[in-house]
């Protein structure tokens, strides 16, 4: 059972043009949050919005995004990879020019929802499309080196795009800086990308696209919000025991529906489980680590975000440089030795960045900025050639969005536990040497609640206290990112270990 393709996709420049236009529109998704992040304090001095509308205008997307990723791939693989590309870069255009002019809050929120519906269509259909025309083994490992480049680097970059915007223009323009790109996108695509389908596509399983949305959506919903309402918190353990619940019946009807939406024998092949399983353990650390890293580098080291993304740069510039010669590395060693050596890396990287200070300067954690993305980029493109490679052509859509869904949950608990974890040493070292103070209870919120809210406080404050209050809260923090990206390397190590002992080092005779 084969992907319906053309007769002929083309070589040469015509394949650069195709992975090119993929490449170029996964930036567009990956970059999203990152960038927003860096924008965020001005949207909120602009619009005056509230804390829990703050958390929204992030949560929105990521959980629309993730909630309908296994559905979009589906869709693709029954309909065709290319309408569902197009479609979701139509949408994403326009849910980016809806937020940019947004008046309110409330239709800010509703118009990141409309991204996440057109990120969701994106995202696995530039990875099915990819790995419909580079069919060769070797060319889709290429190929896909150079798609998990652009896909890491979105997310290193998003803090540089998004000061060097601000610096120039108003808010918006994080947002409407999308629309030109997802316009040549679309031309493009209609021009040069061939459509593919699975031309024995079984009936729809709109029992398990509903469950996998809600699923997933409680799922995402639950992470992202417990560093804020707390992991004990009865909404917390709530929602996350209805993801639980939800995902069981999901897995319980995919095994009994005669058509199901997703095949769980896929899981069955290491190549494809275990391989998913390294890529989210990456993603994990990469996301929380770097999610940690832009508060220190401006609470603690004084950078603004401009200076902070820039500083940043170097994951994203030497993995976009990693990522596609790793596919070389594959070819002479296998794939275990290379995503595990990069693996390796990441551990060593979280190593020497749990180990700063507060004297600590930019220069003790750039060494570990170039391993994280030496680290990434050796195995973030293998796990993924290994994921697609060990499915069915005409099952690369869902399979795509399942790689992509492991991507979205590894990089939701990267920030969500790795931020807990900060902010619990962050809280417990601060609340009881301040305890003894008349502190008013807003003000004591406001300090507990972030280093930036602290600094913010010790700025108002006459001499010694301000000093005092400052020198407590960065030793506050500093101490619990190493806690944190402590916990962060062990994570990547375990997932090391399962690595050497279970990954195929090469493709089997068969497929799943």
């Amino acid at each position: 059972m084969t992907a319906v393709l053309p007769a002929d996709v083309g070589r040469g420049r015509r394949r650069g043009v195709i992975l090119a236009v993929l490449c170029v529109s996964l930036l567009l998704v990956s970059l999203d949050n990152m960038i927003l992040n860096v924008a965020l304090p001005v949207i909120v001095r602009a619009m005056h919005a509230s804390s829990t509308q703050l958390q929204w205008f992030v949560d929105a997307y990521v959980v629309v995004f993730a909630g309908l990723l296994l559905v979009a791939g589906s869709i693709g693989d029954r309909l065709g990879r290319k309408w569902v590309f197009m479609v979701g870069l139509t949408v994403f255009g326009a849910g980016s020019a809806a937020s940019a002019f947004s008046g309110t809050p409330d239709r800010l929120i509703a118009a990141r929802g409309l991204m996440g519906v057109g990120g969701a269509a994106i995202m696995p259909s530039t990875l099915s499309i990819l790995t419909s025309i580079f069919s060769d083994d070797d060319e889709r490992a290429r190929a896909i080196g150079i798609w998990s480049g652009t896909s890491g680097i979105g997310v290193a970059l998003g803090p540089l795009a998004g000061g060097l915007l601000l610096s120039h223009f108003w808010w918006g323009s994080v947002f409407l800086v999308n629309v030109p790109i997802a316009l040549a996108g679309l031309a493009a695509t209609a021009r040069y990308i061939p459509n593919s389908k699975n031309p024995d596509a079984k009936p729809a399983d709109p029992a398990g696209a509903v469950l996998s949305i809600v699923g997933m959506g409680l799922l995402l919903w639950g992470i992202i919000e417990a560093p804020t309402r707390g992991w004990e918190s009865p909404v917390t353990i709530g929602v996350l025991a209805g993801a639980v619940l939800v995902l069981g019946m999901f897995v319980g009807w995919e095994r009994r529906c005669s058509h199901p939406m997703l095949e769980l024998g896929f899981f069955r092949s290491p190549r494809f489980s275990v391989a998913m399983g390294a890529m989210a353990s990456v993603i994990f650390a990469l996301m929380g680590s770097l999610f940690l890293l832009t508060q220190y580098f401006q609470f603690s080291l004084g950078y603004s975000a401009l200076q902070t993304g820039v500083r940043v740069a170097p994951v994203a510039a030497v993995l976009l440089v990693v990522a596609p010669l790793s596919s070389v590395v594959v070819r002479l060693v296998g794939t275990k030795p290379v995503v595990f050596s990069g693996m390796a890396l990441v551990v060593a990287g979280l190593a020497i960045l749990s180990r700063v200070g507060v004297s600590s300067t930019y220069a003790d954690s750039l060494p570990a900025l170039f391993l994280l993305g030496i680290g990434a980029g050796l195995a973030f493109a293998p796990s993924t050639d290994s994921v697609m490679g060990s499915l069915p052509p005409a099952q690369s859509g869902i399979g795509a969005a399942t790689n992509s869904t492991a991507i979205q949950v590894g990089g939701a608990l990267g920030v969500g536990v790795l931020g807990s974890m900060l902010n619990t040493r962050y809280q417990g070292r601060v609340a009881p040497l301040l305890a003894h103070r008349a502190i008013p209870a807003p003000v004591m919120h406001y300090i507990t609640g972030s280093l930036g809210g602290a600094l913010a406080v010790a700025q108002q404050l006459p001499g010694s206290l301000g000093s005092a209050l400052t020198a407590l809260a960065r030793e506050s923090f500093v101490s619990g990112m190493g806690l944190a990206l402590g916990v962060g390397a062990a994570v990547v190590a375990v997932a090391a270990v399962i690595v050497v002992l279970t990954l195929p080092n090469r493709p089997v005779a068969s497929s799943p």
